[in-house]
């Protein structure tokens, strides 16, 4: 790690998320303390309306809501089938949250869900697939820990400015990707990778969040000794959704393999992408850590193009060779392409020079092998492999003091591309951890 880096606490270091890519001095503060505190708005690609469409479109603005929990509510509410409502991207629980949502059928009236509003529907011509949007616009406050407000503006300006003049911001995978009450998405993932759904199942029915306190703990120790699917249902509370639907299928005979299918697929294919996730925050980390340029190719790299709408495809890789290299750093250099990692899959090729040896090494590591993407026990989650940018072009950031009657803090506001998140710009500025 580069000498004078700051150490994050050790719940990111054990997602990857091993540095900050700042020295500055943080200004602290806990987000997500409220949900009001933490809005996105998804910024969409909207589906074409189409008077004749098959398709309903809803814009929703939701609080606190899970995005697989609310998809499977609403489709209740609809009466269609459990698996029926798709989106574009995730959004994060412990937020007021604006996204879409699809499905064949019938615009609603009404969909008398608890904290969830019915913006806006429309009927359309086609629906919406994960990736169908640009990114996403946050308004987030952060609270004043120990020092006046315009301390932490000020603090929060040298850290722009130091943001500013490395060119963006690490694209780290933030720590709800691995699960915001319990992360263990992709622990859930590593099993399915390596073969072992039934493992799969074990971990997800009983690994415990930090502190036995918490909800539903002493269901999960139970059932840890007991196994008993019928007695589960009963001990688990009514809202661990998922978990009383795996349980149910295990109570009707099921081996593990066939009870994962009681999960959409989406959940299914999230715990590979949670696994995928971490290696990429480990190879992102060791990157960083032998001082290597995140926005500067070497040879061995690999260079995703930046589209003309600023999208930037993670499936059409650019190989930097020597033959190729100058050229390669001028289009990085003139923002036409971003260095990238991988996202591992059966079709991720271990590249040569520096990024090949630490991809090799986060490999042995986890004694896993890009082959093992196929996942041949569960085929419907395996993973060709993509790429991801290892930087985020730094967008405006704007800083607000808050607003009179509010308790003491900064408002950021700022949009990102999707796929970036914004806990990880922000932990830049606060220095004591994401969340």
């Amino acid at each position: 790690m580069p000498e004078g880096s700051l150490r994050p606490p050790a719940a990111e270091v054990a997602l990857g998320l091993e540095f900050y890519a700042t020295l500055t001095e943080g200004g602290g503060g806990v987000l997500k303390e409220r949900a009001e505190e933490f809005r996105v708005r998804e910024l969409s690609a909207y589906p074409m309306p189409d008077p004749a469409g098959r398709y309903t479109v809803l814009r929703i603005v939701s609080r606190n809501w899970e995005q697989h929990e609310l998809a499977q509510r609403l489709a209740e509410r609809l009466g269609l089938p459990r698996h029926a409502i798709a989106w574009s991207g995730t959004k994060d629980r412990r937020a007021v949250a604006e996204r879409l949502f699809s499905y064949v059928g019938a615009m609603p009236t009404a969909l008398d869900l608890p904290e969830v509003e019915l913006v806006e529907a429309y009927t359309a011509r086609s629906g919406l697939v994960l990736g169908h949007h640009y990114g996403n616009a946050f308004e987030i406050r952060v609270p004043a820990a120990t020092q006046p407000v315009d301390e932490l503006m000020g603090r929060f300006g040298r850290t722009r400015e130091a943001l500013q003049a490395l060119g963006g911001f690490p694209n780290l995978f933030g720590p709800q990707r691995f699960g915001e009450v319990r992360p263990v998405t992709h622990d859930v993932g590593r099993a399915l990778v390596r073969g072992d759904p039934t493992g799969a199942v074990e971990l997800y029915l009983t690994a415990l969040p930090d502190g036995l306190g918490a909800p539903g703990a002493a269901a999960r120790l139970a059932y840890r000794e007991h196994h008993d699917a019928r007695r589960a249902l009963r001990e688990f509370p009514p809202y661990f959704r998922f978990e009383r639907q795996l349980l149910d299928h295990l109570a009707r005979g099921q081996p593990p393999e066939r009870a994962l299918h009681a999960l959409s697929r989406e959940l299914r294919q999230l715990f590979v992408h949670a696994y995928q996730s971490l290696l990429f925050n480990r190879w992102l980390s060791r990157r960083w850590s032998l001082g290597l340029s995140l926005n500067a190719p070497v040879v061995g790299d690999v260079l995703l193009r930046v589209t003309r709408d600023g999208t930037v495809p993670g499936t059409q890789p650019i190989p930097v060779s020597e033959d190729n290299l100058p050229e390669c750093t001028d289009l990085a250099r003139r923002g036409r392409a971003l260095v990238a990692g991988p996202l591992v899959g059966f079709e991720t090729p271990i590249p040569s020079g520096a990024a090949g040896e630490l991809l090799s090494r986060v490999l042995e590591e986890e004694r896993v092998t890009p082959d093992a993407f196929r996942t041949p026990r569960t085929p419907e989650v395996a993973s060709r492999g993509s790429y991801r940018p290892a930087l985020v072009p730094l967008p405006p950031v704007a800083l607000e003091p808050s607003r009179p009657g509010e308790p003491d803090g900064v408002w950021f506001r700022f949009a990102l591309p999707k796929g970036a998140y914004a806990t990880v710009l922000l932990r830049e500025f606060t220095k004591s951890g994401a969340s």
